[in-house]
């Protein structure tokens, strides 16, 4: 099928836009392949430090005759996404040796967990361990060993930073290789009840406790749809899995033969083979669509209105969020997966998952087909489902049909005809909203604001019954310029409870939300941001502000004089501790969050 018009427009401007950034970053990964650093290259004392450990493998990785890949690991057995990592080293070794290859650690970046973060002060430091993933993993590749890459992380900045480290050295073909969710436990609606029961002071906090230990009950990542899961989703859409990878339990014979299949598929797309794919290749603007597409259509995580672009930027490619808007337009919601469904990840791979989506999108002409993925030379590779044959992985035609229509449902007949992610301007500047949770009459909110710097007094004013009333609560001096950019996911259980008083609520904030933002309508991202003299540092307790996700507006309803001359509000003082004061090199120079909020490649000039 022809692709949608749109689709065509917007790659093609971003295509135009990229002109210059994009052949000057395939110009540099063409002459790393030529030039760069590699074993052949490195003087014997290098060379000998570098396989001085290595084993069993230590002959094959002096010859040189063998691909040696490199693993970059975010390992770690606190965050339960990433233990699973643990043994996957020497299993890929192992695996390595079956191709006739060999592999080695290359190096291990930090994986935090927004879950335990959130709504405490090491949040601060969430959004910027992006920027220290990405240089981890360059450190990792720099040693000039290794002609491919394997790259184990799956939760929120982790994805995100590998990859744009990994572009730097993208003349390496690189697979991502995910862990999979943990298996279903306490339904998350039921979870969001007991949080909203105890916020108002009716559930105690070992039935929270007990409620969340439910919820969040083994290894894998969270089965909710945040930013974990959406990750998983867009390297499936970008063709960076093996096809049908994304969410496949821990600890299945499955989810081991995935892995193995990764592994031997390296050599096969190394430039030493016959079919030579690296990843500065393979993302190209046209899986960079993909992911928005995929973000859009399954209502994925506003978080990644900010990854992507810098994603992106690693790759010479800029995107932006007027690009999202317009493909939003176009793009249907066929997802039902909480926070805008009562089904977690689980039930939707069950349903039929992302080979169903992206057969269905693919029909459409609302996907690229035709990208370099890893797996072969088009997409229609990942509309198939894997399953288990004979103890090896074997691809079906997806399901014609959803296994269940109240979580998936085709493209003729989608949940929402657009991907409920909106952009918002006006005299207040840029923010996105996501509305794919929120119901249709909530999406226009015009009320005055409460205005706070600190997530912790909007739930001191809430205990005191200040906020019964129509508000929008302005949490400013949120950015990342001004703390880091924390995701203000502690707010939601309040506000839903003023939402479910009858109240209309919402929140404008230069700030984040988690992927597991929900029914309460949010303008987050605003940018300028209050720390760079944006406007929010101008608004004032009871002034009335408009938030439409219907007609993109945000705006203060106040007399432009009044506004003119208005001082802005103070800037709190930083503080130290929990590591924050280290940070604050990547606050001072960080860009806006629609330009991807990274200090590290505004300063490359990338």
């Amino acid at each position: 099928m022809n692709l949608h018009p749109t689709l065509e427009a917007v790659t093609s401007r971003i295509i135009k836009r990229s002109a210059a950034s994009r052949a000057a970053y395939l110009d540099l990964i063409d002459r790393e392949g030529d030039k760069g650093v590699h074993r052949p290259n490195l003087s014997c004392g290098n060379l000998a430090h570098g396989f001085a450990a290595s084993g069993d493998d230590k002959s094959a990785i002096r010859s040189g005759a063998a691909m040696n890949i490199g693993i970059v690991t975010a390992y770690n057995d606190m965050l339960s996404a990433h233990q699973p990592y643990g043994r996957y080293p020497e299993q890929i070794k192992i695996f390595a040796r079956e191709a006739g290859a060999t592999a080695q650690v290359a190096g291990g970046v930090p994986a935090m967990c927004d879950g335990v973060t959130q709504g405490q002060l090491g949040m601060e430091l969430s959004l910027f361990s992006r920027d220290n993933i990405a240089m981890g993993t360059a450190i990792g590749l720099s040693h000039g060993m290794f002609e491919g890459t394997l790259l184990l992380g799956i939760c929120d900045k982790i994805v995100p930073g590998l990859l744009i480290g990994a572009l730097r050295f993208g003349h390496l073909p690189t697979i991502l290789i995910p862990a999979g969710p943990m298996p279903s436990g306490l339904a998350n609606k039921e979870k969001q009840r007991v949080r909203q029961l105890y916020a108002e002071g009716k559930a105690t906090k070992d039935e929270l406790l007990e409620a969340e230990a439910a919820s969040y009950h083994g290894a894998g990542t969270c089965t909710f749809y945040g930013t974990a899961n959406s990750n998983q989703m867009m390297m499936e859409m970008m063709g960076l899995h093996i096809p049908g990878a994304a969410f496949v339990n821990p600890g299945t014979k499955l989810r081991q033969e995935l892995t193995r299949a990764a592994v031997r598929q390296l050599p096969t797309i190394s430039k030493a083979g016959n079919d030579y794919r690296p990843l500065g290749r393979c993302i190209d603007e046209k899986a960079i669509v993909n992911a928005a597409v995929g973000l859009l259509t399954t209502g994925g995580s506003t978080n990644h209105l900010i990854h992507l672009p810098a994603i992106a930027r690693a790759a010479g490619i800029i995107i932006d969020w007027e690009d999202f808007d317009a493909l939003s337009a176009v793009v249907p919601l066929v997802t039902r997966i909480y926070p805008n469904g009562s089904a977690d990840v689980n039930h939707f791979h069950a349903a039929g998952g992302m080979a169903f989506v992206i057969r269905e999108l693919l029909d459409a002409g609302l996907l690229h087909g035709d990208i370099m993925t890893v797996a072969g030379m088009n997409m229609y590779d990942y509309a198939k489902e894997v399953v288990l044959d004979a103890d090896r992985p074997a691809w079906n035609a997806a399901p014609l049909e959803s296994r269940n229509a109240d979580i998936l449902r085709p493209v003729s007949d989608p949940f929402s005809p657009d991907g409920g992610m909106r952009l918002l301007t006006g005299n207040l500047g840029r923010a996105a909203i996501k509305t794919s949770a929120v119901d249709p009459s909530r999406q226009t909110v015009e009320a005055p604001v409460r205005v706070f710097a600190d997530q912790n007094d909007v739930k001191t004013a809430f205990d005191a019954g200040e906020l019964d009333q129509d508000v929008i609560i302005v949490v400013r001096f949120q950015g990342p310029r001004a703390n880091g950019m924390p995701e203000l996911h502690k707010l939601t259980p309040p506000m839903g409870v003023l939402q479910d008083r009858g109240f209309k609520v919402a929140l404008l904030t230069d700030g984040r939300m988690s992927g597991a933002s929900g029914k309460v309508p949010a303008a987050i991202h605003c940018w300028p941001e209050a720390k760079d003299g944006g406007p929010l540092a101008k608004l004032q307790d009871g002034d009335i502000v408009r938030i439409c996700a219907k007609t993109g507006e945000l705006a203060v309803l106040v007399d432009e004089a009044d506004w003119q001359q208005r001082s802005l509000a103070d800037t709190p003082v930083e503080c130290a501790g929990t590591g924050r004061e280290l940070f604050s090199v990547m606050r001072s120079l960080s860009d806006n969050a629609e330009a991807g909020a990274s200090a590290m490649l505004n300063q490359a000039g990338l």
